[in-house]
């Protein structure tokens, strides 16, 4: 098992994650949350470990900087700023690509709420790299022109209570042309704060994964 934290440069700026790689591990996935979420978030390290125990590796990290993160909370400057994030993603995928312990794996994205819009987007541009992508109340609309370059199998997992963002996902997916499946989680709202849905969200996701990571 390889744990470590890890300083990835983007451009001017470094952010920070954790690499977390079981032994015989089938692939890795890379977190990309939304706004005010981070690596420290107790829902992306309780996904994460559900897919450790799958044989999947992750890379949790921050999309932004601590400073960009305080004035995010004043401005609201960065949360819908897509392709920044989308570009921060990219990024770290091809640091991966040339990290020794992680370079021969195939790579997903986990993304949720405007972190699944980048992921989105960073799949459309990467077309061989990523293997698949998982959507976890997300709003895939926000990615709008790059629905239909996505080549990656590409779940969208939404609360069966969110409702608005329920037929947003039902808007993104009409417009894919890659393997898709929205799943609605009955009674769980957004976050899927509810007992016993994030644990479905994990559920679900890790088989979607282990499936087209290879």
């Amino acid at each position: 098992m390889i744990e470590a934290e890890v300083k990835i440069p983007v451009g001017n700026v470094v952010i920070e994650g954790n690499l977390n790689i079981p032994h015989n591990a089938r692939g890795l996935v890379l977190f990309a949350h939304g706004s005010g979420s981070s690596r420290f978030s107790p829902r992306n390290q309780y996904v994460s470990k559900q897919f450790i125990d799958a044989r999947i590796g992750t890379l949790l990290f921050d999309l932004l900087t601590s400073d960009e993160e305080q004035e995010d909370e004043v401005t609201a400057e960065y949360r819908f700023n897509i392709s920044l994030l989308a570009k921060r993603l990219i990024a770290a995928t091809e640091w991966l690509k040339k990290d020794l312990r992680a370079n021969r794996l195939s790579y997903g994205y986990f993304g949720a709420s405007t972190g699944a819009a980048a992921a989105l987007i960073a799949a459309a541009k990467l077309p061989d790299d990523i293997s698949a992508v998982v959507s976890r109340g997300g709003r895939p609309d926000l990615a709008a022109d790059n629905l239909p370059k996505v080549v990656a199998p590409t779940l969208l997992l939404v609360g069966g209570l969110d409702i608005e963002v329920i037929e947003l996902n039902r808007q993104a997916m009409a417009q894919m042309r890659a393997e898709k499946k929205l799943v609605i989680i009955p009674g769980a709202t957004h976050l899927f704060e509810e007992p016993g849905k994030l644990e479905e969200v994990a559920k679900i996701s890790a088989d979607w994964f282990t499936r087209y990571l290879r």
